[in-house]
């Protein structure tokens, strides 16, 4: 019994292998899911715009030495050291439809297949990268995971000077999720959000922030 809750509470045991797309993974928590991930053994899509901290990023997680305070094997180690463990993709969440499924085509070449999307950039972005792996999920009849990043300022918890647009969009972020989990289920496509709370990151280090931080810590 308790090593069945311990399995249920530790979710990085099973994702050996798997393959996860990370967009806005330049900084912030994008950066630090791929780094977290890649400590879990997953193959890692990095997309961003800035193509020079991508692959400064990828460079770090490809490095031999970067698995070794895991503790594996030495033989998995070896085996995952001839392996490329993470790929940069330029994509900006911005750009127009086509562009961005070109995109998303590359990611999905990269390792052959995509088992996990997670949108860390933008509204529209996040539609329509999901509309593509999502297609190519479901034409791969593998089914998926898609997790949209979203705050706690987008379930009215808190709201900061300036915020209007940032809080706005992730609210609507929430509804995307809602509507994408009930359009996508039937393909075995699960869609989540999570609801980050505050923290220090390039968004949040303009004057009015930083002093709203300041009362509230």
């Amino acid at each position: 019994m308790a090593s069945q809750a311990s399995k249920q509470l530790e979710p990085w045991c099973n994702l050996n292998g798997k393959v996860v797309l990370v967009t806005g993974a330049s900084a912030g928590l994008g950066r630090e899911f791929c780094l977290d991930l890649a400590r879990a053994r997953c193959r890692i899509v990095a997309a961003a715009r800035r193509t020079d901290r991508l692959k400064n990023l990828c460079d770090q997680i490809n490095q031999p030495s970067f698995l070794s305070s895991r503790g594996p094997s030495s033989s998995t180690m070896a085996h995952d050291h001839d392996e490329v463990r993470a790929v940069a993709v330029e994509l900006d969440v911005t750009s127009n439809g086509q562009a961005i499924e070109v995109a998303v085509q590359k990611a999905w070449e990269a390792f052959g297949h995509i088992d996990a999307l997670i949108n860390n950039a933008g509204v529209r972005g996040a539609w329509l990268v999901s509309k593509y792996v999502g297609k190519c999920m479901r034409d791969g009849g593998r089914g998926g995971s898609i997790i949209n990043i979203s705050s706690i300022v987008g379930l009215n918890r808190i709201q900061l000077p300036g915020g209007l647009a940032y809080a706005s969009s992730k609210g609507a972020m929430h509804i995307l999720t809602k509507t994408m989990a009930l359009e996508m289920g039937k393909h075995n496509i699960r869609v989540n959000a999570i609801a980050a709370g505050l923290f220090r990151s390039e968004i949040t280090e303009s004057d009015s922030v930083n002093l709203s931080f300041k009362k509230i810590g």
